[in-house]
Order: C-alpha cells, then sequence, then structure tokens
C-alpha cells in the first residue's frame, strides 16, 4: 500500500514537481526519427506536463519547442515549417532549434526586441532512428545520451513502435516489472500459443527476490521445475522509467519499454524488441508491424491506430484499444481462446493497467507477496526523488551512460543456485553477443 501523499509524488510529473525535476536529469527518447521530414509538418508533442511541437529544419536539425508562441501566445503546431526555422502563423515570428527568435516582419527594422525575444525549447540528438530530449537544468552541461543496447544495435535488428496509453507513467511500469501476471492474463484456453510451453506455466506461485543495482533494480521471479531444477525470470528496472523482458526465446517478441510520462495520466509507450547480434526474420518484423494473420494487435500495426486531429499530442499514436471500448473485450473470445478475453498481449496489459482509473489510489491496493518488486520499486524511486530533492544527489545513471548496459536473463539452474551468481554475466549487456535465455 502506498500512501495518498507518496503516490501523488510519484505520479504527479510536471515540471514543479518533485519527480518531474528527477526525470529532468536523463536524455528522453520521445519520437521516432521518420516522423519528421525536413521542412515538413510539425509533430505535437507532450513531455513531462508540457505542451511541446518538434519540427526538422531545411538542413536536417530537429527542434523542439514550446507550442506557444512567445508573442500573444498562438499555437505553434500551426506553424510554418521553413528556411531552418519555425514560423507563427499569427504574426510570422520566426524561432530556430534554440527557441531564438530570427525574424519578426511586423516589427520596425529597428526594433531590438528580437534579441531579447525566446520561446521554451530544448536540445536534441538522435541515433539510430531515435529522437532524444533534455529537459534538465539549463546552467548545466548536457549529459551524455544512456547507451541503452535497444537504440545501439543496427536498424535491422530491431523494431520499435510507439503508442499513448491512458493511465500515469508509473501503472504501466508496474504492470511490466509483475512477473506474475504473465501466464495468467497472457494465457490461453485453447491451449495454443506460447503459454502451453512456456516454462512459466509450470509453476503459477513464484517467489520473488530484488537486488538493488546502481542501474535500478533487478527482480527475479522463482518457479520450480522439478525436483532439481528452478528457473529464474529476472526483469530489469532501469531508471527513470525503463523495464527489460526476459527472452523466451532466440529472437524476443518484446524486449522491455520506455514508459515516458506525457502528464500525468497519459504515457508514450516505446516499445521496443532486439536481438544484439542478428537481424530480426522479416516474417517477425511483419508480425510486430501488422499482427498475427493481419489481425489488429501487432505491437507497431498501422491498422490498430485511430487518426486523430491535431487537438492532441501525439495524434497519429493514439490506438482504438481504450477505455471508452473495454479495450474491445470479447466473451465469445473468452469463452473459447484467451483466458482474458482481450485481443492480444500488449492491449490485455494495457486494459489491467488503466482500465479502471488512470490514477489508481494506491492506499487502496491490497498488495500480496508476488508485488515484492512493484514495493522495493516504489521505494527506490522515492529514495531517488528525496535525495535529489532536499540534497542534490542524482543517480548514478545520470552521468554512467555505461550503466544502462544490461539486460533481463531466463535462467534454468540447478535447485539452490545462486541467481546473482548464475545471472551476473548473461546480465550484462555486450553488443554482438547472444542472449541468454531458457526455453
Amino acid at each position: 500500500m502506498l500512501s495518498q501523499a507518496d503516490n501523488e509524488t510519484l505520479v504527479r510529473v510536471g515540471p514543479d514537481r518533485p519527480i518531474g525535476k528527477l526525470f529532468r536529469l536523463y536524455w528522453i527518447p520521445f519520437l521516432p526519427s521518420a516522423d519528421l521530414a525536413a521542412d515538413g509538418p510539425v509533430s505535437r508533442v507532450k513531455l513531462l506536463g508540457e505542451d511541446l511541437v518538434a519540427f526538422r529544419t531545411t538542413d536536417g536539425q530537429v527542434g523542439l519547442v514550446s507550442n506557444v508562441c512567445a508573442h500573444r501566445g498562438a499555437p505553434m503546431m500551426f506553424g510554418r515549417n521553413e528556411e531552418c526555422g519555425l514560423r507563427c502563423v499569427y504574426h510570422g515570428w520566426k524561432y530556430d532549434v534554440n527557441g531564438n527568435v530570427t525574424d519578426m516582419p511586423t516589427e520596425p527594422a529597428r526594433s531590438k526586441l528580437k534579441a531579447h525575444a525566446k520561446i521554451t525549447a530544448y536540445p536534441c540528438r538522435e541515433r539510430n532512428g531515435m529522437i532524444w530530449t533534455y529537459m534538465g537544468p539549463k546552467d548545466s552541461d548536457l549529459p551524455p545520451l544512456p547507451n541503452v543496447e535497444w537504440n545501439l544495435v543496427p536498424k535491422e535488428n530491431v523494431v520499435i513502435s510507439v503508442r499513448v496509453q491512458e493511465c500515469n507513467w508509473l501503472q504501466a511500469l508496474e504492470g511490466e516489472i509483475d512477473s506474475a501476471h504473465a501466464p495468467v492474463l497472457h494465457g490461453r484456453i485453447d491451449k495454443k500459443g506460447l503459454s502451453s510451453s512456456w516454462l512459466a506455466t509450470k509453476d503459477l506461485s513464484p517467489t520473488f527476490e530484488c537486488l538493488r543495482q546502481s542501474f535500478g533494480l533487478s527482480i527475479a521471479a522463482k518457479r520450480t521445475l522439478d525436483e532439481g531444477t528452478e528457473y529464474f525470470r529476472v526483469n530489469q528496472f532501469l531508471l527513470p522509467f525503463y523495464t527489460l523482458v526476459p527472452p523466451q526465446a532466440q529472437y524476443p517478441e518484446l524486449s522491455g519499454h520506455a514508459w515516458v510520462p506525457m502528464d500525468d495520466t497519459h504515457t508514450l509507450c516505446i516499445m521496443f524488441s532486439y536481438h544484439p547480434s542478428q537481424p530480426l526474420p522479416e516474417k517477425m518484423r511483419t508480425i510486430f508491424e501488422e499482427g498475427h494473420k493481419g489481425r489488429e494487435t501487432g505491437h507497431a500495426s498501422q491498422h490498430a491506430y485511430v487518426k486523430n486531429d491535431m487537438t492532441v499530442p501525439y495524434a497519429r499514436y493514439w490506438t482504438k484499444y481504450n477505455r471508452s471500448n473495454a479495450y474491445q473485450f470479447d466473451q465469445e473470445s473468452q469463452d473459447t481462446t484467451w483466458f482474458s478475453g482481450l485481443p492480444g498481449l500488449w492491449v490485455q496489459d494495457a486494459a489491467c493497467q488503466c482500465g479502471v482509473s488512470p490514477i489508481f489510489d494506491r492506499s487502496k491496493e491490497m498488495l500480496a507477496s508476488s508485488d515484492a518488486g512493484i514495493v522495493k520499486a516504489r521505494r527506490m524511486l522515492l529514495e531517488a526523488v528525496n535525495a535529489y530533492v532536499e540534497r542534490g544527489i542524482e543517480p548514478a545513471g545520470v552521468s554512467d551512460p555505461d550503466s544502462f548496459m544490461v539486460r533481463a536473463v531466463s535462467l534454468r539452474v540447478p535447485r539452490g543456485t545462486s541467481w546473482k551468481e548464475a545471472s551476473r554475466a548473461p546480465m550484462q549487456a555486450k553488443l554482438g553477443a547472444d542472449f541468454g535465455y531458457a526455453l
């Protein structure tokens, strides 16, 4: 159970809120590079409670600026992206990627206003098809980009998709570090698919152990396979908002997420599936993008999106599976196919994470032993927030990019073996080295 005060601390992400300040210490992935074309349309963005627009200039630079013109508050989402700047359509004030005004056509040539006018702008960097921004203190040097393995492998080795989820970031993240739910929520009653052979189904009552790390938290779920063998799945929580899921096969269906807070009640879910040394098979990529046999629940399936207008940020990434239509729950499917009656793995997760409320009152929870990782993660987050806000102590990952070079692992080991020792080597990410996994 989390107190109301602590709950508020962890889910309120605005610039003046404690955890919002912590998030701003890190580079934040927020948009696929392919979404922005030089001198093309702007993309409306919302991050940590701020209404922003992203654009790519004539020379290829990426700008991320306030959606509010510094002049009289006109929306920059209508801006003209031209000649290395974004021009407000109201009075023509033009801004560069640093937020400086480069042109004021309605002001006298002798006016000195241009030298003083500025719009909020955040620096951006691109790497391997993802755009990152830093929203932290202006008076400090930029930290290095984090060396997250999914954003370092060749593009043919990874699939990345984006969607908006209608709940606070922590509800979404907690769902992925909860290893106990998977064989239940994602189970099938027709005995087809992964659940029928997955080792986790051999023991539905795992015991949990958690280990604090410099990057965050390792959460191990131990299951008994037989008298002499135990099975460990070790999920990772990396500060500030990353989760890694143990691979279940050579080519993992899901490697993890960045749960990026848009505001207090919406989360940008950046899903990544990757292999560190091999291209993903084309058939697998097609399933990710289009769903199985054309069904609309593939991770990146454009068919799953609904076309919204410019009134909402990330308009192209709102899916048709949402609270208003009960995530398209189907009773016949529950009777014959899926244990949950919900169509597809990520839909099942989203429905349980945000189906009741965008911000659940965690003081009303009844936590169980399987929630050990969630309890530890919350405690660690609160401690990190307090250390920074009260004493100015930054988490290690802010200045150490290699602290993110870790992997989630699955292990089949002799009974009584220490998972901490057995996972030490395979937990270290190394580009070009295969995953370690137990089938």
